[in-house]
Order: C-alpha cells, then structure tokens, then sequence
C-alpha cells in the first residue's frame, strides 16, 4: 500500500506531511539542541529520556529538591503532549487553518520570545519554553508521506536507518527501503546541520542566534497557510496520516 502511495506521487498527501516540512523541523530541532546545551545550561530539551534520568540519579543521592526540579519539564513536555492533542480538533471545527498550521505560527512567537529574554535571565525559561514546544511539535508532526518520523530527536531515525538498511540486503535494494533509508538519514543529516549553525552563531550572537529559526519557520508557516487557505481549503476536515 505504503508503495502505490508513493508512486501515484506527493499530490496524494497533505503538506503538512510532506517530507520537505520535516526536514526543516528537523533542522531547527537540531538548532535548538545544541542552543540549551551551549548557552542555556548544558542540557537538551528535545526529549525527556535524560531528565528522567537525572531524576532517578537525584533520588538515589537522596537529593530530594533536586529531584523535584525535573517534574518541572517532565509537567511542560506532558501539557505539550495533552495541549496539542486536545486543540487540534478543536482547531479543525473553525474550518480557516490546520492546528498544524497553528502551531508553527505559535513557535515562531515562542522563538521571538527566547530571543529576546536577556542573557541574565534564568535557563529554566528557555528549558522549559523549548520542551513545550518540543513536545507539541513531536506530537503534531508525526508522518512524512506515510513514512513514521520524529522532528525533535534522532533516536528513532537511527534505529529506523538500521532497520532499512538490513531490509534492502534482505530485499535486494528494493526501492520502497532505499526510500526509507534515504529518508531517515536526510533526518539526521539536517538535526546536525541544525546544531552545528547553532554552535557556530551562539558563539557569537549568544541568545540573539535564535533569531535566525524565524526563517524557516517562516517558510514552512507561509507554504502551511497558504495551503489551508487555497490549494487544500476543501480538505481541511482531512486527518494527517498518524493521527
């Protein structure tokens, strides 16, 4: 099915599935990685594996306050979660923009936000923020045409890299996996790419070098609203595959 699908080409889904969108989320995702970890206290908010972590090591030192620092973005991730999943059908019944639409536009403001908080403020609120967005970005964007992907972390593409590559010496480099393949390491390609432009420009521009996700937020946004509003107003009531 996955096959036919693609064959009978991209016309087919939905923009906010095509892979072009990802990628770019992706990118950014990659941005804001190495953003907290250079200039916002040394720690990812991309996902939350390794607050969960730290959590079960501050527990075991008996270091009870410092335990219960980290329900503060392990709560943000979870209301990201629940916020974007119970809006995005309430979104829908207004009949004019996607939730997925939506939320690009809210991230662009976030983004502004973090941009604009001076240098001495606290880490938390850039963590914090960041995890949120995370959050509904990883539960929103869920399909790239019919292929399972997650714009905030690599875990997954690594795993899903494997699994394809073992598929086509299986197959004999059938093309339905070389597509997956090529698909899952473009995700990688571009996470990197996005950490190492932040690395590059915080080391500069320190908080100001968020600024710069506004482009392809912008981009994405401005091909998202246009195809609510124009050439996919009669498929609004359309559910993105995943969903």
């Amino acid at each position: 099915m996955e096959k036919n699908l693609q064959s009978e080409g991209a016309s087919l889904y939905l923009e906010c599935e095509k892979s072009w969108v990802f990628l770019v989320l992706m990118g950014v995702a990659g941005f804001y990685g190495a953003f907290t970890y250079s200039i916002r206290g040394g720690i990812f908010c991309n996902a939350q594996t390794a607050n969960f972590v730290l959590c079960a090591m501050a527990l075991g030192n008996g270091e009870w306050s410092h335990a219960l620092y980290y329900l503060i973005p392990m709560s943000a991730y979870f209301l990201g979660a629940v916020i974007s999943e119970s809006l995005g059908s309430q979104i829908k019944r207004f009949h004019l923009i996607r939730w997925d639409t939506l939320l690009v536009f809210l991230e662009m403001l976030a983004v502004i936000c973090l941009g604009l908080l001076p240098e001495s403020a606290p880490y938390q609120i850039s963590q914090v923020a960041i995890n949120f967005i995370c959050s509904m970005q990883y539960n929103t964007f869920r399909q790239a045409q019919s292929i399972p992907m997650a714009t905030t972390f690599c875990t997954n593409h690594l795993r899903q890299t494997g699994i394809a590559f073992c598929k086509i010496l299986r197959h004999r480099g059938e093309r339905q996996y070389v597509h997956r393949l090529l698909s899952h390491l473009g995700m990688l390609g571009v996470f990197v790419a996005g950490g190492i432009i932040a690395t590059i420009l915080c080391r500069y521009f320190l908080g100001k070098a968020i600024f710069i996700l506004l482009l392809p937020l912008a981009f994405v946004f401005g091909n998202l609203l246009y195809a609510d509003l124009k050439k996919e107003k009669g498929r609004l009531a359309a559910i993105p595959r995943g969903h």
